[in-house]
């Protein structure tokens, strides 16, 4: 019954009688001068007229005029054919002052206190400004509606896009370090049974964490950090112990309870391991500092050794698209910093986690 009432627009009568009930009162002046004309009076065609023929004037230009000429760019042919649609309009409410005079024992002076020759005061004064009025408060109320839905519409596709987008940002961050791992691993079976075991089964609850735990928008960040970890130690198997300083101050206490974008860090400590030399008499190191301020800032640096050999711009995928994630998730909420030194490679960074 509902359904069948909004479909055929039934809900629309309400709006129309009460818009011309308070051009009446405008008019008349008092309420009882209202419920006088409508119920203890003539038969009120005068008021039927108004309704009737604004509506139709209104609907006309809605579903016709608007998508055939307006929405098309005909705007000189729509402007004339509303123009022409209102006078019209006029024209029948304003016969209907002379229908309610014949139906009436009553004069069209006394109806109206108006002679019959003085027609196009009616028109222009009393029908003509309120079938404007009306034509114009509809057109506004379904414009603004159509709006409403385009713009809702566009929410709509511009979220599930940017959701779309970071889906993609975060699937290209997470097979980086995958074929390394299982290198080294390999390599360690043979040198060092049991802590390629333990390797592998940090590995392997990377991989359950990549792949059942990081489907949320935000994640525990004390979770990460552990992640993290698990990434440094099993990153560190690569390394010549006596060649490379390791420094990771990670303050698991104040990350207890929040929370952050999934992956946002591991790109940072990723490049880190990335850029330091390879070459067997270079020195190098790797700094991470990271903890949580009050108010939920979260706070990173980095700060890891880098040779001429070391090409860092061809590892800058992950940390373009670690930007990206960045200005999607934390908008105006994170402060990033990355700078190239002489034979260093800092980042800082930022996020209010609030």
């Amino acid at each position: 019954m509902q359904n069948w009432f909004f479909k055929y627009k039934l809900h629309h009568i309400p709006f129309w009688i009460a818009y011309h009930l308070l051009w009446m009162m405008i008019n008349i002046g008092n309420f009882d001068g209202v419920i006088g004309y409508l119920f203890k009076g003539e038969l009120p065609v005068k008021f039927i007229g108004y309704i009737i023929f604004q509506a139709a004037g209104a609907y006309f230009n809605l579903y016709y005029l608007i998508p055939k000429f307006l929405y098309v760019g005909k705007y000189r042919s729509y402007i004339l054919l509303v123009i022409l649609t209102v006078l019209i309009c006029t024209g029948f409410i304003t016969l209907g002052y002379f229908l309610n005079a014949y139906l009436s024992k009553m004069t069209f002076f006394e109806l109206f206190n108006k002679r019959p020759d003085q027609w196009f005061i009616i028109f222009s004064t009393a029908a003509l400004p309120s079938t404007v009025g009306s034509m114009t408060l509809a057109m506004s109320i379904k414009l603004g509606k159509n709006w409403l839905n385009a713009e809702r519409k566009r929410l709509t596709l511009e979220k599930d896009n940017l959701e779309t987008e970071l889906k993609y940002l975060k699937s290209q961050i997470n097979p980086h370090f995958l074929f390394n791992t299982i290198n080294s691993i390999f390599v360690l079976i043979h040198k060092n049974p049991d802590l390629a075991s333990e390797s592998l089964a940090n590995f392997s609850e990377m991989l359950r964490y990549q792949l059942y735990e990081c489907n949320d928008q935000e994640i525990l960040l004390s979770r990460d950090l552990l992640f993290l970890e698990n990434f440094i130690e099993l990153e560190s198997l690569r390394l010549n112990e006596n060649q490379t300083e390791l420094l990771f101050e990670i303050d698991h206490e104040s990350a207890h309870g929040v929370k952050i974008a999934p992956f946002i860090l591991l790109p940072f400590v990723e490049n880190a391991f990335k850029h330091i030399s390879k070459g067997k008499t270079q020195k190098n190191f790797i700094k991470l500092l990271c903890s949580v301020k009050e108010s939920e800032v979260f706070e990173l640096s980095i700060r890891n050794s880098y040779h001429a050999e070391t090409n860092i711009e061809s590892s800058g995928i992950g940390l373009k698209n670690v930007k990206r994630r960045l200005d999607l998730v934390y908008p105006e909420k994170h402060h990033l910093e990355i700078e190239k030194g002489t034979d260093s490679f800092n980042v800082s960074l930022t996020i209010n986690l609030n």
